[in-house]
């Protein structure tokens, strides 16, 4: 199901030891911040899996990262070897269990075919955004936490409609899949890489439209929750740098609309 695809003033700056030395495309994916009197929580918009062709980690989001105490993705991978529930606890407010997992957020992590379409354009996660940021901070010595724990996405995606399908595709079938769902990851690449969040927000809608259950599973309620986080976690002074799938921060179901809701302004900010 190809709407399963969505499923989105600084301190000294951070230089990764192992920055490309070969000189790429500049990238601007959308960035915004809602802040009070003593609390700046940065949202970032990632994709989980890029090509490793353009240079995203600089400009605002450099500086947005850098000046963060710490950095909360939806989820912590556990290493090799380590158990989902020893992972590290997310610190200060939060709204139920946490640990793992740096890229679950949109239901392509649990597909063979876009994975392997991802794959045959030189897609990777190990050069997604979300490995890249939580290297960054676990280098720096940044704390870095999620906002989910790796039990609960393995849960949710159980839960998702045609989850517990065991019949495979017809080989003719799973081809025009994975022929579609590249040319799909290239074209939102594309728009991420752009900080262009309409084309995102039109998958969202079909997602929405096709699958309401899907939708509401993947980004409505999750949305909701992380939004209630991020409301608690202003009561607390800092700056956090929170990175969650580009489709959670797009379409009329966005954290930033159900922060609306809390009557809390974000302002994107590049």
């Amino acid at each position: 199901m190809i709407a399963a695809l969505i499923a989105a003033a600084s301190t000294a700056m951070w230089t990764p030891s192992m920055m490309p030395q070969r000189t790429m495309p500049d990238a601007r994916p959308a960035l915004w911040v809602v802040n009070d009197e003593d609390t700046i929580i940065y949202l970032f918009g990632t994709f989980h899996a890029l090509d490793g062709r353009s240079n995203w980690f600089n400009d605002e989001v450099m500086t947005a990262f850098s000046a963060s105490d710490e950095l909360v993705l939806e989820t912590i991978i556990p290493e090799p070897g380590m158990q989902a529930s020893s992972a590290p606890p997310l610190t200060g407010p939060r709204m139920g269990p946490v640990a793992p997992f740096a890229g679950s957020a949109s239901f392509l992590a649990t597909s063979k075919a876009v994975m392997s379409a991802g794959r045959s354009q030189g897609m990777s996660t190990a050069d997604g955004a979300d490995t890249v940021l939580r290297n960054a901070a676990e280098e720096s010595g940044k704390p870095v936490a999620g906002l989910e724990s790796f039990d609960y996405q393995l849960d949710m995606f159980a839960k998702l409609p045609g989850a517990s399908a065991s019949k495979a595709p017809a080989p003719s079938a799973a081809v025009q899949t994975k022929a579609v769902a590249a040319s799909l990851l290239i074209r939102l690449q594309t728009a991420w890489n752009q900080g262009d969040t309409s084309s995102f927000s039109s998958m969202l809608e079909q997602m929405r439209s096709k699958s309401p259950e899907t939708y509401r599973l993947l980004f409505l309620d999750r949305n909701a929750r992380w939004a209630g986080w991020i409301a608690n976690r202003l009561q607390q002074p800092g700056t956090v740098f929170v990175a969650v799938g580009a489709g959670h921060l797009a379409g009329r179901d966005s954290v930033q609309m159900r922060l609306a809701d809390r009557r809390i302004r974000s302002q994107r900010i590049n």
